[in-house]
């Protein structure tokens, strides 16, 4: 089994969703014989650019190479882990550039005369989020949960889960009673049989 970690915070080691994200990861690996893990920090040293026309032509072979290894990680993987803070509301752009380099016309999926087809499903996700503030879904503020949902749905992949951890910046009490409870959480995730 292979497990892919997604960091996107711009935080280093003070980011709660690099945490959590570490954390499942953990897990996953104490309780999964042989998994195979492989992490890309994509606010770090496997940034990518944000995509453009250069990058859609391929007409720079470092930038087609990355984006070529970007969907080929995704791909041969079972599990994707991902460590999404919210940044004004949304997903940061480097966990967005990352994206726009998986979803990808006939790879992982395609149109068809009765609407898109997922070509991407049996994968499991799991979402480490982080919110500053408290924007519960039903505020109309919180568009990770939801953009990462359609994303994932579109590309065929319905085992999306996410722990969260809101209020990070309320007060430091706020923060460790957060975090505790995502802790608690990741320990009720359900793990699959290994394969």
């Amino acid at each position: 089994m292979k497990l892919l970690h997604l960091d996107s915070s711009i935080l280093g080691d003070n980011s709660a969703s690099r945490a959590l994200s570490a954390a499942i990861v953990a897990r996953w690996q104490r309780e999964t014989p042989g998994l195979e893990v492989l992490h890309r920090d994509l606010a770090g040293e496997h940034v990518l650019p944000h995509l453009d026309g250069a990058s859609l032509a391929k007409a720079d072979p470092t930038e087609a190479a990355r984006s070529t290894r970007a969907l080929e990680d995704f791909l041969a993987t079972d599990v994707i882990v991902i460590g999404a803070p919210m940044y004004n509301f949304g997903i940061p752009s480097q966990l967005k550039a990352w994206i726009d380099r998986v979803m990808v016309a006939g790879k992982t999926f395609r149109y068809t005369a009765e609407g898109p087809q997922g070509l991407a499903g049996n994968k499991k996700v799991i979402v480490a989020a982080t919110y500053g503030g408290q924007h519960p879904l039903e505020s109309g503020r919180n568009f990770v949960e939801p953009y990462l949902r359609q994303v994932f749905g579109f590309i065929g992949i319905a085992d999306v889960e996410f722990v969260e951890a809101a209020g990070l910046n309320v007060s430091p009490e706020q923060r460790s009673l957060a975090l505790e409870v995502a802790e608690q959480r990741i320990e009720a995730i359900s793990l699959p049989l290994a394969a």
